[in-house]
């Protein structure tokens, strides 16, 4: 609903630029929600591959954090993805967790704290937006270590059909019996 609010609706690409708090899945799953296309941006990247996927793939929205934690340090992720929308100028709308709480610059009219757009008078449910199985879920990059990043495309039904299929016939996993833990970043397809 918050996303809703900034404008974000069924085809409206957002760029997910986060260390592994459970506000990522949550945005991810809010995008889907909504029919919005996303991909998610390994955090260890730089502003040049933040800002290269974000207009590869036309992204209109950018959720990022203030900072993360690595190896008992502060990543300044805000920072990164302001040089990186300084390269993408088509990203207008940029929501911001507050992770460390450290002081981030923020833009008026295009950066909005998380805590702010997403307030205690939300409703409480929100209707999925009806997709066709062949449209776009998400787009993962390639990590362009060979050559220019490419980005994957997961459409709704055949992604979601894989992953649960897998996990039920490969992995064996039952859901009364059985939790997963995956140790892979979700910015990879592993994580995923």
């Amino acid at each position: 609903n918050a996303l809703k609010q900034l404008g974000v609706k069924k085809g409206t690409a957002v760029a997910i630029y986060m260390g592994m708090v459970p506000e990522l899945p949550v945005a991810m799953l809010a995008c889907t929600r909504l029919g919005a296309p996303h991909t998610v941006v390994f955090g260890g990247f730089s502003a040049d591959s933040l800002s290269d996927r974000m207009n590869d793939m036309g992204c209109e929205v950018l959720v990022t954090q203030d900072e993360a934690w690595r190896r008992g340090t502060t990543v300044p992720l805000k920072r990164i993805a302001d040089d990186a929308m300084a390269d993408a100028p088509g990203v207008k709308t940029c929501v911001v967790l507050r992770r460390t709480g450290n002081e981030v610059p923020m833009t008026d009219g295009r950066d909005h704290w998380y805590h702010d757009v997403r307030g205690s008078d939300d409703p409480a449910t929100c209707a999925p937006e009806p997709m066709d199985s062949e449209d776009l879920l998400f787009l993962m990059y390639t990590s362009g270590t060979t050559a220019k990043p490419k980005g994957i495309e997961h459409t709704t039904g055949g992604y979601l059909v894989g992953a649960a299929t897998t996990h039920y016939y490969v992995f064996d996993l039952k859901p009364d019996t059985d939790v997963y833990w995956c140790a892979a970043d979700v910015g990879w397809i592993t994580g995923h």
